[in-house]
C-alpha cells in the first residue's frame, strides 16, 4: 500500500516536535521558582540559628573553664590564652558569627583576682547564656 506524499510528512514532522512546549517550560520553571522562595530562606534561618547555638556552646565552655580555673587556682585567668595554657581548654574556641577568637573580656570588680570575669561576643549578639 503507497502512502500519501502528504502523509509521510505529517508524520515525519509529529516525530520531530515531540519535545516540551514553550509554555510548558515557563510553568514548570514557575514552579520550581516558587519552591525555592519558600525553601531557601528556611534554609538561611536554620544556617543562621545554628551558628547562634554553636556560639552560646562556646560561650558555655569558656564560662565552664573560667569557673574551673577560678576552683582550683583562687583567682580568674588574666587572658584566654592561660586557659589554654594551663589546660582548661584545647583551644580558644572562635566566634562563628564574627569567624574570629575575638571575645569581649569582662574583668572582675576586683582586679586582684585576675583579668577574665566572662566573655561575651564581640558580634553583640544574644550573650545572655549565664
Amino acid at each position: 500500500m503507497l502512502r500519501h506524499p502528504a502523509t509521510r510528512s505529517r508524520q515525519t514532522i509529529a516525530t520531530r516536535n515531540s519535545g516540551f512546549t514553550l509554555i510548558e517550560m515557563v510553568i514548570v520553571l514557575a514552579l520550581i521558582g516558587l519552591l525555592l522562595t519558600l525553601a531557601v530562606p528556611r534554609y538561611f534561618m536554620a544556617f543562621d540559628s545554628g551558628k547562634v547555638k554553636v556560639q552560646q556552646q562556646n560561650l558555655s565552655s569558656i564560662r565552664d573553664a573560667l569557673d574551673k580555673f577560678f576552683g582550683d587556682q583562687g583567682r580568674y585567668p588574666e587572658t584566654l590564652d592561660e586557659l589554654v595554657g594551663k589546660r582548661y581548654l584545647r583551644s580558644v574556641p572562635v566566634d562563628p558569627l564574627t569567624e574570629k577568637s575575638n571575645w569581649t573580656i569582662v574583668a572582675p570588680n576586683d582586679p586582684e583576682l585576675g583579668g577574665v570575669y566572662d566573655v561575651l561576643s564581640s558580634a553583640g549578639a544574644r550573650n545572655d547564656t549565664k
